[in-house]
């Protein structure tokens, strides 16, 4: 850059992952501020819109996970104010954070993605809760996640080995949103991948294989140190990797993404590829798989970080 520009970093929120947003937006603030970059963090609140308005700031990176910053609304009143943003715009950030329709387009898109089938809170009452869970687990079989429509950090999902599990599974996911995503679960190798784009395409950086200790990458373990055994590359042979590279960039593409995002999939005994969610503001703490992968692939992550905000204010 050959000023500094003036960037408001926002993290925080109300969410349920807030305390990792905390987390994610103290690094990126770092990051930039070694390399000249002028960063405000704050918190966003009732006065933030006004704010924007008179500071004017070149570029704003939310740094926020959940509803508060990845369900397309504070990017939508972004685009809005005219105000140049890191990562994807309202509508793309809300189509990737509606995890059904995420699947469905990257589905259309040539990605192939696990059957599941989506349903809300009043049609499992309304239906029939016994009937609705036996016909799910007769055409969708076991073993099955279930998992909120919308969200993150594996929050309110649930890895259901039984038709009684089941029940328990749907009403948890319930407490996070008012539609759960039962997906069949595809027994295999978990790989994250991360892409980054500041300027001249899409990249697709090195994969990181997730192996969680307790067998399952929830919460705890996504964002407990020592909790989840993290391989880059994965162990998985070259072909697949490629694979890896060539479904994820497919799936930013097909989902209208920007700047940076991570793709999940899950990879079966065959070397298969299943598209499972992508995050839109992946989290950037030092247990992120995100991190993991730019500091694997040889990159300064500060420096990552002034390009993509270099990419935004173009």
């Amino acid at each position: 850059m050959t000023s500094p520009t003036k960037v408001l970093v926002l993290s925080g929120g109300i969410s349920h992952e807030r305390d990792i947003s905390l987390k994610s937006g103290r690094r990126v603030a770092d990051g930039l501020l070694a390399h000249g970059v002028e960063v405000t963090l704050r918190d966003p609140d009732a006065t933030l819109l006004s704010a924007l308005v008179e500071a004017q700031p070149d570029v704003v990176w939310p740094v926020l996970h959940g509803a508060s910053g990845e369900d397309g609304a504070l990017r939508g009143l972004l685009d809005m104010l005219g105000l140049a943003s890191v990562g994807s715009d309202g509508e793309a950030t809300r189509l990737a954070w509606n995890k059904p329709v995420a699947k469905t387009l990257v589905e259309r898109a040539g990605v192939a993605t696990p059957p599941s089938i989506t349903l809300s809170r009043d049609a499992f009452r309304e239906l029939g809760a016994e009937s609705v869970l036996a016909t799910v687990a007769e055409h969708l079989g076991l073993p099955l996640v279930v998992k909120p429509a919308f969200g993150g950090s594996a929050q309110g999902v649930s890895w259901v080995d039984s038709t009684e599990d089941l029940r328990k599974a749907m009403v948890h996911a319930f407490t996070y949103a008012d539609s759960a995503l039962v997906e069949r679960r595809v027994v295999g190798v978990e790989v994250c991948v991360t892409i980054i784009d500041t300027g001249d395409g899409p990249r697709a950086i090195a994969p990181v294989e997730i192996e969680p200790l307790s067998g399952h990458y929830d919460f705890e373990a996504r964002y407990t140190a020592g909790a989840t055994r993290f391989f880059t590359p994965p162990r998985l042979d070259e072909h697949v990797l490629e694979a890896l590279h060539a479904q994820a960039t497919k799936a930013f593409a097909a989902l209208g993404l920007r700047h940076l995002a991570r793709v999940d999939f899950m990879v079966d005994s065959e070397g298969k590829p299943w598209f499972l969610e992508a995050s839109t503001m992946p989290g950037l703490t030092e247990t992120s798989s995100t991190v993991l992968a730019l500091d694997s692939a040889g990159y300064d992550i500060g420096s990552v970080y002034a390009a993509l905000v270099e990419s935004a204010a173009s």
